[in-house]
């Protein structure tokens, strides 16, 4: 029940009213069941009137979440690549990889912020390989549009990244989840799995060539080191460049069975040492320069001994903005602080890793909690 001010689309001439009409003041003008007689009383009562309205108010309408699309994204992903995967054919598979794109894109122009955070906070909503390929595109498209591609490279990329791994879907999540190292048969799978994708893409209808030669070169290397063609430096597509950077970073931030996720920081650091030899110096300064010094999700531990995430940049690459979740002497806040860190009392003193936080027995992290309704789940 809400009180309204009565307007004249509440009234019509020979009307018995449906509910008493009150004064601003409270006073009782007319009763219920009157008939409106004149377009008088009309104008008398949308001047003056107020009435107590029995129908409840219409909920407000859930807000956009950067989440809820990347979830769709990774469960949509997952369904459609399976049939792709086994040579099935896949009724209208064009249309629907289209609309996943166009979610990631959509999820990215909500909040590139939260997108790129969702890399590092999000490791759970799907099995690995659609979640990766999806975090993957997010990360390329932040990196195509850095260097100002056209639309249809954007789109480009996002493909790809959305099906580069279709060639080894049937063994991606097994791999992920062992703590072993492959057989020799499987490393043989590994190795080709982008002349596997792009054949079966191929099969699929599409045509695309800058698309296929993305997927199929994904996994080259500057000195010709990479596969499956063992190409050097410009013979590498510059977008199948971006889809690997955006590949190699994804993979080293998540957790996987054989091998600890890394702290995002150290993964740039990682591809900023590989670059002597194997990866794009110029393009990795582009990663850099993008995900930030403290890429956005990150945890640090502050130089009060408060514990936090960073939640968005701040006017230097070093000062991000904090959202502190840990006191100082180690108890979880009930509400999390804000911190900027040009503050000298806020400054950050270390980057922790997910292990280092597990140690910490803090409450598993909501992304809600940091970046609000936009990174809600569910």
């Amino acid at each position: 029940m809400n009180i309204r001010k009565v307007t004249a689309a509440d009234l019509r001439l020979g009307m018995l009213l449906p509910w008493d009409v009150y004064g601003e003041n409270g006073a009782l003008l007319i009763r219920k069941g009157h008939m409106i007689a004149s377009a008088n009383q009309i104008a008398y009562l949308v001047e003056r009137g107020v009435f107590e309205d029995q129908q409840p108010p219409e909920a407000a309408p859930e807000p956009p979440s950067v989440l809820r699309k990347l979830n769709a994204a990774y469960l949509e992903l997952h369904t459609l690549l399976q049939g792709l995967s086994m040579g099935i054919a896949v009724p209208d598979f064009r249309r629907r990889l289209d609309d996943i794109a166009l979610m990631v894109h959509a999820a990215i122009e909500l909040d590139p912020d939260i997108a790129a955070a969702s890399v590092l906070h999000n490791q759970h909503a799907a099995p690995y390989a659609a979640r990766h390929s999806v975090n993957t595109a997010v990360i390329a498209v932040l990196l195509a549009r850095a260097r100002q591609r056209s639309r249809n490279d954007v789109m480009t990329v996002t493909l790809a990244a959305l099906t580069m791994n279709v060639g080894m879907l049937a063994h991606h999540q097994r791999w992920h989840d062992s703590r072993t190292a492959l057989s020799a048969d499987d490393r043989a799978r590994m190795l080709a799995h982008p002349q596997r994708s792009a054949q079966l893409l191929r099969q699929a209808g599409v045509n695309d060539e800058a698309w296929l030669h993305c997927v199929l070169h994904h996994h080259e290397n500057e000195d010709g080191s990479g596969y499956p063609g063992g190409q050097v430096g410009a013979q590498i597509p510059l977008l199948s460049k971006l889809v690997a950077l955006a590949d190699r970073y994804c993979a080293r931030v998540s957790e996987r069975g054989y091998k600890p996720a890394m702290a995002a920081n150290a993964a740039l650091r990682d591809m900023l040492l590989e670059a002597r030899l194997t990866l794009d110096i110029h393009l990795v300064t582009l990663v850099i320069r993008e995900l930030g010094i403290y890429p956005i999700g990150t945890w640090v531990r502050l130089i009060n001994g408060e514990v936090g995430v960073v939640s968005r940049r701040g006017l230097q690459s070093t000062t991000p903005h904090v959202e502190s979740v840990i006191g100082p002497r180690g108890a979880p806040l009930d509400v999390f602080l804000k911190r900027d860190t040009r503050n000298p009392l806020h400054t950050i003193r270390e980057v922790l890793t997910n292990a280092q936080v597990a140690a910490l027995h803090v409450a598993p992290l909501r992304m809600a909690q940091v970046w609000g309704r936009a990174a809600a789940a569910d």
